[in-house]
C-alpha cells in the first residue's frame, strides 16, 4: 500500500490559504440526484410569501431560459409552460451543506458552511498532498461534480477573496498568495459580500467595479455606505483578519494518512494506524501531553465515514498500549468500496506527569501501570464506561458517600477512613425488613428478609448517622453490623427513634463479604 502521511495540521501556525465553493444550483442538484430523470429538466422551487407564489431556487436548465431567483412562479411559467414546481424547504439548504461540508473534511480538517450555497475551507499546509494547489483544487471540485455538484472553487489567501473569484472570477481561479488586491480590481461591487442598499447606492453614483472605489478614503467610504463595507475590503485585501467557524474545530493533536490507492483489508488498517500513531504520541511525548481518549476515522470512497474510539484509565502516550486498545475495535471497520483517508485525532489530553519513584517502590509503580494497561484492554472489550473506580465522597449519608471516577489515579480525601466499616455491596435503595430486638439499644435477636428467618449470633452497633438537613429532611438511622447463624454478615439499620407502643421500621442496607 502507497500512501502518503499528512503531518498534524498546524493551520494557526502558517501562511493562509482559503477555498470557497460556490454550488451555483446546490438544491436542483440534489433533486437530481435522487430523481436522474430531472437532468436536463427546467424546474423550480416556490416559497408563498404575500400570497405570490416566489422561485427561490432553479436548475441549470431553467437558469439557462431566463429564470431567476426571486421572479414570480407566473412570470417564470411564461418563458416554459411545462416547467416543474417543487415546494422550496429552507431546511434542507443546511442539512445539506453540513453534510457536504463533512464530506471535504477529507481535503481540510477544517470546513465551514457559507450560507446559502458555499463552503469556505482552510488549506493551510494541505494543498502539497495532491501535488500542488491546481491539482488540489481541480481533484476537489471535480470529485463534487462526478457526485452531480455543480461546483465552482477558487483559492487564496484571504476568505472574501476567495469568495468573490469563486462567484465572478472569469480567468485564473487560484489567486497567487499576496495578490488579492489585483484579483478584486476587475470584479463588480457585488463581489465584496455587500449588501443589496450598499451595492444600489454604488451603481448610483457610476461605481460598479471594485477598482472604482476600493482606493477612496475609508472614512468616506465609512460615512457613505457604512462601516461594514470598509470592514468587506479589508477583510478581502488581507489588511483585517476574517474568523473561520468550522463545522467541527480541528483537534491540536491530530494525524491524517491519505491512501494512494483504496484500503481495503485488515492488515493495511492496521499499518495505517500504527504509523499514525508513533507519529501522535512522538507529538504528544514532545509536548509533555498524554491522551485519555483516542478517535480513529475513516472515510470510504462512496461519501461515507466511520470512526473507532477508545479511552484509557490513566493518561497516555505509549503508542503500543494505546494500539492494543484499538486492535479489537478493528473488526468494526467495515473498508466496503475503500478507505481513501484515515483521521487520528485525540480530543482529551492531559500533561504527562513523571513520578519521581523511589528505588524500593520502583515495582510497586510498575505494577499499577499494569493494571491499568489491563483495565484499559478489559474495557475495550466489554464496553466504554463499564469499569469505574469508586472513592469516598464527602457525605455521611451511605448513599451519597461513595463517587464513580474515571481516572483511577485521583486521590480521595484521606479523612474519611474514619468512617465505620462499610459493606462490600451497598444496596442503591435500602430494603424493609422485619425484625425482633429486646430493647432500645440492643441490636435485633433476628429479622426476616424475604422470607427468609436470620437469626443473629453477633452484632456491633448502633452508628448513629444523621440525615444532611441541607439535602433533605427525614429520621437519622441507627445502623448495626450483624452476622446470623450462618455466618453472613448484613448491614441493617433502624429509622428513627425508638418509641413504645409504635411499629419500628428496620431495613437492609448492605452484604458483607
Amino acid at each position: 500500500m502507497l500512501v502518503v502521511i499528512r503531518e498534524r495540521w498546524q493551520g494557526e501556525n502558517m501562511h493562509k490559504r482559503y477555498v470557497s465553493l460556490w454550488f451555483r444550483t446546490l438544491l436542483a442538484d440534489r433533486f437530481a440526484r435522487k430523481e436522474p430523470l430531472l437532468k436536463g429538466l427546467a424546474y423550480v422551487f416556490v416559497e408563498t410569501e404575500r400570497g405570490k407564489k416566489l422561485i427561490r431556487a432553479c436548475s441549470a436548465k431553467a437558469i439557462a431560459i431566463g429564470i431567476r431567483e426571486g421572479m414570480t412562479l407566473a412570470d417564470a411559467l411564461i418563458f416554459i409552460a411545462e416547467l416543474r414546481v417543487f415546494d422550496y424547504e429552507e431546511a434542507v439548504i443546511g442539512q445539506l451543506l453540513n453534510s457536504i461540508g463533512e464530506w471535504c473534511i477529507r481535503y481540510s480538517p477544517a470546513v465551514s458552511i457559507d450560507y446559502p450555497d458555499g463552503l469556505i475551507l482552510d488549506v493551510s499546509g494541505c494543498t502539497h498532498l495532491r501535488g500542488g494547489e491546481q491539482n488540489y483544487l481541480h481533484d476537489l471540485t471535480s470529485r463534487l461534480r462526478t457526485i452531480g455538484y455543480d461546483v465552482q472553487g477558487a483559492m487564496a489567501d484571504t476568505i472574501g477573496c476567495a469568495w468573490a473569484i469563486a462567484r465572478y472570477g472569469t480567468a485564473d481561479l487560484i489567486v497567487k498568495s499576496g495578490g488579492q488586491y489585483d484579483a478584486l480590481l476587475p470584479l463588480p461591487a457585488t463581489a465584496l459580500r455587500l449588501s443589496a442598499m450598499q451595492v444600489d447606492k454604488l451603481k448610483a453614483l457610476g461605481l460598479h467595479q471594485i477598482s472604482a472605489f476600493i482606493d477612496m478614503p475609508k472614512a468616506m467610504l465609512r460615512r457613505r455606505f457604512g462601516k461594514d463595507m470598509v470592514l468587506r475590503i479589508l477583510q478581502a485585501t488581507g489588511e483585517e483578519h476574517e474568523f473561520l467557524k468550522p463545522l467541527s474545530e480541528p483537534f491540536q493533536y491530530q494525524e491524517r494518512l491519505e491512501c494512494a490507492d483504496p484500503v481495503r483489508t485488515r492488515e493495511s488498517i492496521e499499518y495505517a494506524l500504527h504509523l499514525m500513531l508513533d507519529k501522535l504520541c512522538s507529538s504528544l511525548y514532545h509536548d509533555g501531553m498524554g491522551l485519555r481518549k483516542a478517535i480513529f476515522s475513516y472515510f470510504l470512497t462512496d461519501g461515507t465515514n466511520e470512526n473507532i474510539t477508545i479511552g484509557t484509565s490513566a493518561v497516555s502516550c505509549k503508542a503500543k498500549h494505546i494500539f492494543s486498545l484499538f486492535i479489537p475495535l478493528i473488526d468494526m471497520v467495515k473498508p466496503g468500496s475503500g478507505i481513501e483517508l484515515f483521521v487520528l485525532e485525540a480530543p482529551v489530553v492531559e500533561i504527562l506527569t513523571q513520578e519521581q519513584h523511589r528505588l524500593w517502590g520502583a515495582e510497586v509503580q510498575e505494577n499499577k501501570r499494569q493494571i491499568l494497561e489491563l483495565l484499559d484492554r478489559i474495557e475495550g472489550k466489554i464496553g466504554a464506561g463499564n469499569i469505574n473506580l469508586y472513592i469516598p465522597s464527602a457525605h455521611h449519608w451511605p448513599e451519597r458517600n461513595l463517587e464513580a471516577v474515571k481516572d483511577l489515579n485521583i486521590k480521595s480525601d484521606d479523612r474519611w477512613h474514619l468512617l465505620g466499616p462499610r459493606p462490600m455491596q451497598l444496596l442503591s435503595l435500602p430494603e424493609p425488613i422485619q425484625a425482633s430486638a429486646i430493647t432500645p439499644d440492643y441490636p435485633p435477636f433476628l429479622f426476616i428478609y424475604k422470607g427468609k428467618k436470620h437469626e443473629i449470633a453477633k452484632a456491633d452497633g448502633p452508628e448513629r448517622i444523621e440525615r444532611e438537613w441541607w439535602q433533605d429532611q427525614g429520621e437519622h438511622r441507627d445502623y448495626y453490623i450483624v452476622e446470623d447463624k450462618e455466618g453472613k454478615r448484613y448491614w441493617i439499620f433502624r429509622s428513627g427513634h425508638y418509641e413504645a407502643g409504635k411499629a419500628q421500621h428496620w431495613y437492609l442496607h448492605g452484604f458483607f463479604a
